[in-house]
């Protein structure tokens, strides 16, 4: 069987599908691996290091990927505006395609893939199972990116973390106030405790509660009715529950150095949480990091990929924080990805067992049918 991974060619994706470490584990299990020149360059994964690991390198992506069965990618595939050539008109017919294809928001590449008869998985459908947490690359690239902002808050805030005893007096911890206790959302307590803040947290889930508390964070949240999924993420609460939310946040963002917020509700818009009002209330200074400013951000005045600066207020909207980390995002997007193949692949051959639910969630198209909106 032959794999390719292809350099990513979205603006500002930095990441790369499968890295060295997984190359040397495909070909040790007998695959073909053929790894586009620079791939992982802006990952810290130079050719070299993918040789050494029984990769070929390949310098054309069009001869690449026309001659591949299997191709990993992370982001969903596009115009390669370089030679004017799509993507997956480069695929061979009857390849699979393993990636994050978001079919939601972009149907037109759905077609695009079932025109070509391409067998496309989108890994942001990993069901949350426990047998499926080693593929679960939604949790791994959030971690990064609960981390992450807490870094791009403490860069912004002209103010310590921690508390700080000094011939000059004592400093006073900066309290940070997170808004959604995801995968994000924790990793964002754990970083800003470890940086020495007092942190509160924010969540519709009232049992997510003990994990906030075993952070060191307090917990703030309404537990008026059960806003968590069957599958285990946020989902809608009525519109009562929605104004007394925002009061309570109201209460505390007041009094915050920094807020994040991390909430989404899958394939919807982020819910907005800060309202304009709730910024207009905060300290000079103070700063916001609002992660969901992909899909339109918790913040009122958020902009992606922007600084927003309201009544001294500074509202930061970073888009793909994992690319920022790309080195660790690759290492821990590869495992996953390579995990999910395990799956699917059996004794050297595609296994599309349609009763096992990881693939059954995950298949967006496939013999040239659409199988997941």
């Amino acid at each position: 069987m032959k794999i390719a991974i292809p350099k990513e060619i979205v603006v500002n994706e930095h990441r790369v599908a499968i890295i060295p470490e997984t190359v040397a584990k495909l070909v040790r299990a007998g695959m073909n691996v053929s790894v586009e020149s620079k791939a992982g360059e802006n990952a810290d994964f130079p050719d070299k290091f993918y040789a050494d690991a029984g990769a070929k390198i390949v310098s054309d992506v069009q001869t690449l990927l026309s001659d591949s069965d299997v191709v990993f990618k992370v982001q969903k595939p596009v115009l390669n505006q370089s030679i004017n050539k799509h993507e997956i008109d480069m695929i061979k017919q009857g390849a699979v395609l393993i990636g994050l294809l978001q079919p939601g928001s972009d149907p037109e590449t759905i077609q695009m893939l079932t025109k070509n008869k391409i067998t496309g998985f989108s890994l942001n459908f990993i069901p949350r199972i426990s047998r499926a947490q080693s593929m679960d690359i939604l949790s791994s690239q959030s971690s990064i990116s609960g981390y992450k902002s807490v870094l791009l808050a403490a860069n912004e805030l002209k103010r310590f973390f921690p508390m700080m005893m000094t011939a000059a007096g004592t400093i006073i911890p900066a309290k940070v106030f997170i808004l959604g206790a995801g995968v994000a959302g924790l990793q964002a307590i754990a970083t800003a405790r470890r940086l020495g803040a007092i942190v509160q947290a924010f969540d519709v889930r009232p049992a997510v509660k003990q994990e906030v508390e075993s952070l060191g964070a307090k917990f703030v949240g309404l537990a008026i009715e059960e806003a968590a999924s069957a599958t285990g993420y946020a989902k809608e609460v009525s519109q009562e529950h929605q104004v007394r939310e925002k009061e309570l946040i109201a209460q505390y963002i007041k009094d915050a150095d920094i807020a994040i917020s991390t909430a989404l509700i899958p394939g919807k818009r982020a819910p907005i949480l800060i309202t304009r009002e709730m910024v207009e209330t905060m300290k000079p200074g103070s700063v916001i990091v609002d992660i969901a400013a992909e899909q339109g951000g918790n913040c009122e005045l958020t902009q992606a990929d922007k600084s927003v600066l309201h009544n001294n207020v500074t509202i930061l909207g970073p888009v793909n924080i994992p690319s920022m980390m790309s080195c660790h995002a690759s290492q821990m997007y590869s495992r996953n990805i390579f995990s999910f193949f395990n799956l699917i692949v059996q004794e050297g051959r595609l296994n599309m067992d349609f009763n096992d639910p990881i693939i059954k969630q995950t298949c967006i198209t496939h013999q040239g049918e659409i199988l997941k909106k």
